[in-house]
C-alpha cells in the first residue's frame, strides 16, 4: 500500500493539510479521533468515503512524520 494513493495535500483544500483524496477529511482529524478512542467502525460509519485502507495510510503518514518505518506484514 502506498499512502500517496490515498492522501494528498493541496494548498486550496483545508489550508494545505493532508486530506484523503477526493474529500475534505484531514488525516489529522482521523488520527485524533482514533487517538481519542473512537473505534474504526464508528469512524468509518461517520465518513462513508473512507475505507480501512485510508486508515492504514493515515497511520503510515503519522509514522513517516516521526521517522518510524512501518512494519510490513503478510
Amino acid at each position: 500500500m502506498n499512502r500517496q494513493d490515498f492522501i494528498e495535500a493541496r494548498p486550496d483544500v483545508m489550508n494545505g493539510k493532508p486530506v484523503f483524496k477526493g474529500t475534505r477529511v484531514t488525516v489529522e482529524h482521523v488520527l485524533q479521533e482514533l487517538a481519542n478512542g473512537m473505534a474504526e467502525d464508528e469512524l468509518l460509519r461517520g465518513h462513508p468515503r473512507i475505507t480501512r485502507d485510508h486508515l492504514r495510510a493515515a497511520r503510515a503518514c503519522a509514522a513517516a512524520a516521526i521517522g518510524v518505518k512501518p512494519i510490513r506484514r503478510g
